[in-house]
Order: C-alpha cells, then sequence, then structure tokens
C-alpha cells in the first residue's frame, strides 16, 4: 500500500473517531492532522477539505465494497452490504445524516444504489427494446425509494434487522422489474395513433 494511501486512511481512522463524540461541523483540519501527527499542508495535499475526505471515506470503504453485486441474482447481497455498512459505522453515518454533510451522505447511497438497480435494470432489459431514458426513469424510481427507505431506517434508530428489510424488499421487487421493462418494451413497440 502506498504512503499516499496509507495517509488517506489515517486521516480517514481519525474522523470517524471523532465523529464518534462530536458533531462533524465541530471538527476541524486541525483536530485531524494532530490525532495523526501530520501538518495540515499534508491533509491539503490529499484533500480540499474534510467533505471531500468524507466522500473518500464512502467511496472507498462502502462503494467499493458492493462492485460485484450489481447483478439482479445479487442484488440484494449489494444493499444488504449498504445496510451493514451503515449498521456497523453507525455513529459516522448518524453523525453524516445529521449534520451539514447530508448531502454527502444522500449522494453516497443514491450513486452506489443507482449503479446497483441500473445494472440490474440494464441486465433484465438485454434483449427487449426498451428506450434508455425508460430504464434510466425506472432505475431513478426505485433508487429514491431504496435511498429513502435507508434513511428511514436510520432515522427511526436502525431497530429493524438489515436482513429483515432485505427480505421485504425482495418480496416486494420480485418480477417487478420485468414487469415494468415489459410494458416499456410495449410501449416502444405499439403503432402511434394517428391523429385526425
Amino acid at each position: 500500500m502506498s504512503s499516499s494511501h496509507l495517509t488517506k486512511k489515517a486521516l480517514a481512522a481519525a474522523l470517524k473517531q471523532r465523529m464518534t463524540s462530536a458533531p462533524l461541523n465541530k471538527i476541524t483540519v486541525k483536530h485531524l492532522v494532530d490525532d495523526c501527527g501530520l501538518n495540515r499542508q499534508t491533509f491539503y495535499y490529499h484533500f480540499q477539505d474534510i467533505f471531500e475526505l468524507l466522500g473518500w471515506i464512502y467511496q472507498t470503504e462502502a462503494v467499493d465494497a458492493i462492485a460485484g453485486e450489481r447483478s439482479y441474482r445479487t442484488w440484494t447481497n449489494g444493499f444488504l452490504k449498504i445496510f451493514k455498512y451503515i449498521e456497523d459505522n453507525r455513529a459516522f453515518c448518524l453523525n453524516t445524516l445529521n449534520s451539514l454533510a447530508r448531502s454527502h451522505l444522500d449522494s453516497y447511497l443514491y450513486n452506489v444504489t443507482n449503479s446497483l438497480v441500473m445494472s440490474v435494470v440494464e441486465e433484465v432489459s438485454a434483449g427487449m427494446q426498451v428506450d434508455a431514458e425508460d430504464q434510466r426513469f425506472l432505475a431513478n424510481f426505485y433508487t429514491l425509494a431504496f435511498t429513502g427507505l435507508i434513511i428511514s431506517w436510520m432515522r427511526d434508530g436502525m431497530k429493524e434487522p438489515p436482513e429483515t428489510l432485505i427480505e421485504k424488499l425482495s418480496e416486494l421487487v420480485d418480477g417487478h422489474f420485468e414487469q415494468a421493462l415489459q410494458r416499456y418494451e410495449y410501449k416502444a413497440k405499439r403503432p402511434p395513433v394517428s391523429q385526425k
């Protein structure tokens, strides 16, 4: 592992540790570099600000972890990993949710979920005549529903086990991707109604 990556990981660990007891807006670059025995220039060599570090943490720890779960057969595993990451990093994620950095959590959740859902939509629609715009609309719809579910679960104190939520999601969504895509395909194949 490169020294640059080790430095980033040290700064990430310092931020996550600080976020277990302090709100994000009370944490400064000075706190983080002091915790790591680094100077401010080293921080700014790697990150523009604390928010960029926050985004890097979500990308490297969570987004990359579900890279292999983007198929129709494995999408529930991908969602379970998202829930588990949030559960395992509870203080960090809740602090992000309740801070000015909420947009970073929203962005992380949207990007990781949309990437996963879009992969499933593309797989299921292979061989169908479905417009790319309709595929994107369907993926966006499910992405917003899933991210809303995750945020609601976090706000409610994460009481329900992730496995239970995934089971409910799986039952709810089973077959819906195919049905929606078939309707889009049917719409695309229909001859236009003539105007008289």
